[in-house]
C-alpha cells in the first residue's frame, strides 16, 4: 500500500480519497452542473489535494465518465430483473419515478458537454442503447408484436417525460405511464393479455415503487 498523504485540511488521505471525489463530483455535477464545477472547488469539498485528484482521475474528462458509470452499472436492476412482476408490469415499473427525480444525468451530461465524443457523451449514448434494449427485451417476453419498435418508443418516452418534468418542475411520469400502457395494449395481440396466468394491471394501479434510480 502506498503512503498516505495528507491533505489540505491535514487528514490523512488513502483508499477513501477516490469515493470522496466521486462523492463530491455527485453532489457537485448534479446540483450546478458540469461545466460550472471546477477541480479545485471538487477537490475542496472531496478534501484532496489536486495532486491526489489527478492520481485518481487523468482528468476531468475522465472523471466526468466514471461519475456517470456509477450511476447505474446494472442498466435499472430494480426493474428488468424482478421476478415478481409480469413482463408487461416490468415495462409499466420503468415509469414508476419519484417526484424528486431531477433530470436523467446521462441527457443533462450530453446537452453539457456539446461533444459527441467525449468519453461521457459515449457513456450516456451507450446506456440509452442499453435502455432501450432492455425494454426491447422484456417487451419481447411480454409478447409484443414488434418489440423493438415498442422498446424506442417507451425509452423515447422516458426521456421526454424526464425533460418535461425538469423544464416543468412538475411530475410528467403520470402521464407518460399512462401512454405507456397504451402503447404497450396495442403492441401486445389479445393472446398475451395473460402473462403467466395473471391479468395485467392497470394503468391506475401501477407496480409498487423500485428504488430510486436516474430517470431513464
Amino acid at each position: 500500500m502506498t503512503e498516505l498523504e495528507r491533505g489540505p485540511q491535514g487528514r490523512r488521505r488513502g483508499r477513501g480519497a477516490r469515493e470522496r471525489i466521486l462523492s463530491a463530483s455527485q453532489q457537485l455535477f448534479r446540483d450546478q452542473g458540469i461545466n460550472r464545477t471546477g477541480m479545485d472547488q471538487l477537490c475542496t469539498v472531496a478534501q484532496v489535494s489536486k495532486r491526489t485528484a489527478y492520481q485518481h482521475f487523468t482528468s476531468k474528462d475522465d472523471l466526468v465518465a466514471e461519475y456517470l458509470r456509477r450511476f447505474d452499472p446494472d442498466v435499472m436492476p430494480g426493474v428488468f430483473d424482478r421476478t415478481d412482476l409480469t413482463p408487461r408490469e416490468r415495462l409499466l415499473a420503468a415509469f414508476e419515478m419519484p417526484a424528486s427525480t431531477p433530470l436523467c444525468p446521462y441527457i443533462a451530461a450530453a446537452v453539457e458537454l456539446h461533444d459527441p465524443q467525449h468519453p461521457a457523451s459515449q457513456y450516456a449514448r451507450d446506456y440509452k442503447i442499453a435502455i432501450a434494449a432492455r425494454l426491447t427485451e422484456t417487451a419481447r417476453e411480454a409478447g409484443a408484436t414488434d418489440p423493438e419498435q415498442l422498446g424506442e418508443q417507451l425509452a423515447l418516452l422516458l426521456d421526454g417525460a424526464s425533460a418535461r418534468t425538469r423544464v416543468l418542475n412538475s411530475e410528467s411520469f403520470p402521464t407518460a405511464a399512462a401512454i405507456a400502457a397504451v402503447l404497450i395494449d396495442n403492441a401486445i395481440p389479445a393472446a398475451h393479455d395473460r402473462v403467466d396466468g395473471r391479468r395485467p394491471r392497470s394503468p391506475s394501479a401501477p407496480p409498487a415503487r423500485a428504488a430510486q434510480r436516474p430517470a431513464g
